[in-house]
């Protein structure tokens, strides 16, 4: 059953909905919605396109969630040849749902497939699938305090086959989760443990592409942080071991007494955050001088304890903003901005939140209206 809305997107009416036979009642979404954790709660429907090299993109649907048909033999299973993108689903005070900047969640998405050897997924299927599939799990989008639908887009090597090649065969799927606060209780400082003796990745590596071995690659040294009473590990660079790259999975940046603000600057071990380049516009727009540099880490603690240093945090899509209140690692332990979240830390925050709600308007043209 396809839609026939009048203001439905052409993407998004190249969608075909099959609805599920079994959607969760009404009673028990509001209950599961109530206070919903991340990425543990999913919503009825996902949507999915099928890519083989003899056809190219096909089968544009909207259907059940529930779980994919694998062969052991699957090439993702053996390779790891997959990709993911991450972004959210707002509610706005008139009831209307937007994501944040999804055209650049599209381009690095196919960024990421060149790299891992995967079809390019076109734009309009991206936007197509998120729109189609919020508006078939609408009813899922949580309208509380800086709650969200998190909205995964991921494409996995499908072909069975068991050959070192590229796979002919791959599938694109969205899943949707309603996602509460990051921060229960408010924003809270985090603990990072600086990693100097892992890597999250090298140049010439997969490091600029959204992929899970990444992610797999940090959560031994995720495991060290914690046992060093740390919540996020922050990796170093592969080739010299002294300049910050990135958390596991946010960008980092720096804030100067000067009032400067700087960050790593994009080598291609290091992923292009769509939060961290709104960020960078977002300072200059309020003042702040913004460089793109390599930052050593012995300037970074350096300034930590003469005070150059004033403000360290963090971003990404899941936390938006997360300030950093301790950084340790083998032979230090500083304090950063008395434990505190910073003024700087705090405004970035609030005037991307106000964006992305509706609060304040967007004069970035930022903000993607999905119903």
């Amino acid at each position: 059953m396809s839609t026939t809305a009048t203001d439905l997107s052409p993407a998004a009416a190249a969608f075909d909905v099959r609805p599920t036979d079994v959607p969760l009642a009404d009673a028990e979404r509001e209950a599961l919605m109530a206070s919903p954790t991340f990425g543990t709660v999913f919503t009825d429907h996902m949507a999915r396109v099928t890519w083989t090299a003899d056809a190219g993109w096909h089968d544009r649907r909207v259907e059940k969630h529930g779980p994919l048909l694998l062969s052991p033999a699957s090439a993702v299973l053996h390779y790891g040849q997959e990709v993911f993108e991450g972004l959210k689903g707002y509610r706005h005070a008139d009831g209307s749902v937007w994501t944040f900047r999804p055209q650049a969640n599209a381009a690095r998405f196919q960024a990421s497939a060149r790299r891992l050897a995967l079809p390019e997924l076109p734009v309009e299927d991206f936007l197509g699938s998120i729109e189609a599939l919020v508006r078939a799990d609408r009813a899922w989008v949580p309208s509380g305090e800086e709650t969200s639908l998190y909205l995964r887009p991921f494409m996995y090597a499908s072909e069975t086959f068991l050959g070192v090649r590229p796979s002919r065969e791959a599938e694109y799927v969205v899943i949707a989760s309603p996602v509460g606060p990051y921060f229960s209780g408010g924003v809270k400082p985090v603990s990072i443990w600086v990693a100097q003796d892992y890597h999250r990745a090298g140049p010439g590596g997969t490091g600029a592409a959204k992929c899970g071995g990444n992610y797999a690659a940090s959560l031994l040294p995720q495991q060290a942080a914690y046992a060093q009473g740390c919540e996020q590990v922050c990796f170093l660079d592969a080739a010299t071991n002294t300049f910050l790259e990135e958390l596991g999975g946010m960008n980092v940046f720096v804030v100067l007494a000067s009032g400067e603000v700087v960050t790593p600057g994009l080598n291609g071990s290091i992923l292009e955050g769509v939060t961290r380049s709104s960020i960078l516009t977002l300072l200059q727009e309020a003042g702040h001088a913004v460089t793109e540099r390599p930052v050593p880490l012995a300037e970074l603690l350096d300034g930590l304890a003469d005070g150059t240093v004033t403000e360290v945090f963090a971003c990404g899509t899941a936390a938006v903003v997360t300030p950093i209140g301790r950084l340790a690692g083998d032979g230090f332990d500083l304090t950063v901005a008395g434990g505190a979240t910073g003024a700087v830390t705090s405004a970035v925050r609030t005037r991307l939140t106000d964006i992305q709600y509706g609060r304040t308007p967007d004069s970035h043209g930022w903000m993607h209206r999905l119903v």
